[in-house]
C-alpha cells in the first residue's frame, strides 16, 4: 500500500504578503494556504491516503489527485518513489539541517547581471542613497596612537602588492609556477596521527579540527606541458589528475558568468568542499561557515604565492555552481564548488588596471598612517 511523508526538506517564511513554502532539496517555492500546512502536519510520518480521507471527510478520488499534485511539488513523499539524489545528499547532512542545507541550497545558481549596467545603477543609487563608511570608529574613546609599519623585506612587500589583476600577457604560464601555487596552496606538508582518529593532513592554511574539507581543481587553458582540460590536484601526491580533456579552453564565463575581463586568465582553480569531513566531527550548522572560511584562507594564499612568483592573480565568488559541478562530476551537495581564483603572465610593461573597459578608473592614494615612508 502507498504511503506518503512531508518531505524533511521543508522551510516556510512570509514573503510578500504570501505564507511559502520552500523545498531547498528540489528548488520549489509554493504559496500555501492554511489548509495545506495542515495537510502537511497530518503527514509527519508516513500514512495512507486512506487514513487522511477517513480524518479530513474528503472523497478517496479528491484525496487522490490532491496527494499526486503534492507529490510532484515534492511537499510530500511517496513510498513508491526512491529519494532523490539531492534529497539523499542532504539526508546525510543530519543535524546541520534544516540550517545549513537550507542556506547552501537557496545560494546557488545567482543569476548574475551585466556588470556595467549594475555600476551604472550603483552611480545612480548612491546620489539618493550613500554606500556606508568603509571604516568604524568610537569618536568619543581614548585613542592611542600605534608606531607605524616598517615594511621591509619580501613578505610585507608581497603582502601590500597583491591585487586583483584583469589583463594577462598572451604567454603560457609555466608549469612550475602552477605547481608551485598547488603546492604551497593545498599541498599536505606533513601527515600527523591521533590515536584511534587516524592521520591528519597539515597545509600551509589552518582547519578546523584539522579536518582539511577544501579540494581544488584546475581548469588549464593555456599552461606549459598541459592540455586544456579539468584537473584534480591530488595534495598528498603533487600530481594532476584528468577529469575532463578539452580541446579548446572556452570561454571564461561558462563558469564565471558576466566576467569576461578575465578571459586571458591561463588557470583557474575551484575550491571544493567535502563537508562530510566536518560532518563526522561537528554536528552543529555552524560548521558550514567553517568550510566557507577556510576556502578563503586557503584563495588568499593562492594570491599571496602568485604575487610572490610575479605572476597575475585575481579570485572571485561569482560562480556558475552547477555547470562547474557538472563538469567536475560532482553533486553539489556531499561535494560543492565554493570559491575560485585564477591566474596569468603579467603583461609586459602594462600597468595593474583594476577596471575593464567601461568601468571609470580608480583614483587610487596612499595612507600614510600605516606604513612609514
Amino acid at each position: 500500500m502507498t504511503q506518503f511523508r512531508r518531505s524533511r526538506d521543508l522551510v516556510c517564511y512570509w514573503k510578500d504578503g504570501a505564507f511559502v513554502l520552500h523545498n531547498y532539496a528540489s528548488g520549489r517555492v509554493l504559496a500555501m494556504s492554511a489548509r495545506t500546512v495542515e495537510l502537511l502536519d497530518h503527514f509527519d510520518d508516513w500514512r495512507s491516503a486512506g487514513e487522511f480521507s477517513k480524518r479530513s471527510g474528503l472523497p478517496r478520488g479528491e484525496v487522490k489527485r490532491l496527494l499526486a499534485s503534492m507529490v510532484r511539488t515534492t511537499l510530500l513523499q511517496s513510498s513508491n518513489t526512491p529519494p532523490s539524489a539531492r534529497e539523499s545528499a542532504l539526508t546525510r547532512w543530519g543535524a546541520w539541517n534544516p540550517v545549513a542545507g537550507f542556506f547552501h541550497q537557496a545560494t546557488r545558481d545567482v543569476r548574475f547581471l551585466d556588470p556595467i549596467d549594475v555600476n551604472r545603477g550603483l552611480r545612480r543609487k548612491a546620489r539618493a542613497d550613500p554606500p556606508p563608511s568603509p571604516v568604524k570608529r568610537y569618536p568619543h574613546a581614548k585613542a592611542f596612537e600605534l608606531p607605524r609599519v616598517v615594511a621591509r623585506g619580501e613578505f610585507p612587500q608581497v603582502l601590500l602588492s597583491r591585487r586583483t589583476w584583469r589583463q594577462f600577457a598572451r604567454r603560457r604560464l609555466p608549469l612550475d609556477s602552477l605547481a608551485a601555487l598547488l603546492g604551497l596552496t593545498g599541498g599536505v606538508q606533513q601527515w600527523a596521527k591521533l590515536p584511534q582518529q587516524g592521520d591528519f593532513v597539515m597545509k600551509t592554511s589552518p582547519s578546523g579540527g584539522g579536518r582539511h574539507p577544501i579540494e581544488l581543481y584546475v581548469w588549464a587553458r593555456s599552461v606549459e606541458g598541459l592540455a586544456p582540460g579539468l584537473y584534480h590536484y591530488a595534495g598528498d601526491r603533487h600530481r594532476l589528475e584528468r577529469v575532463k580533456a578539452q580541446r579548446r579552453h572556452g570561454s571564461v564565463e561558462r563558469y564565471l558568468p558576466q566576467q569576461f575581463w578575465y578571459e586571458g586568465a591561463a588557470a583557474i582553480v575551484f575550491f571544493s568542499a567535502v563537508y562530510e569531513r566536518y560532518l563526522w566531527k561537528y554536528t552543529y550548522p555552524r560548521a558550514y561557515r567553517a568550510t566557507l572560511v577556510e576556502a578563503g584562507h586557503q584563495c588568499q594564499t593562492f594570491c599571496l604565492v602568485a604575487t610572490w612568483l610575479g605572476l597575475a592573480p585575481f579570485c572571485s565568488m561569482a560562480l556558475a555552481d552547477s555547470e562547474i559541478e557538472h563538469d567536475l562530476g560532482l553533486d553539489g551537495i556531499s561535494e560543492s564548488v565554493i570559491y575560485a581564483a585564477g591566474v596569468g603572465v603579467r603583461p609586459h610593461g602594462a600597468a595593474v588596471r583594476s577596471k575593464p573597459a567601461g568601468f571609470p578608473p580608480l583614483r587610487v592614494r596612499s595612507n600614510n598612517r600605516v606604513i612609514a615612508e
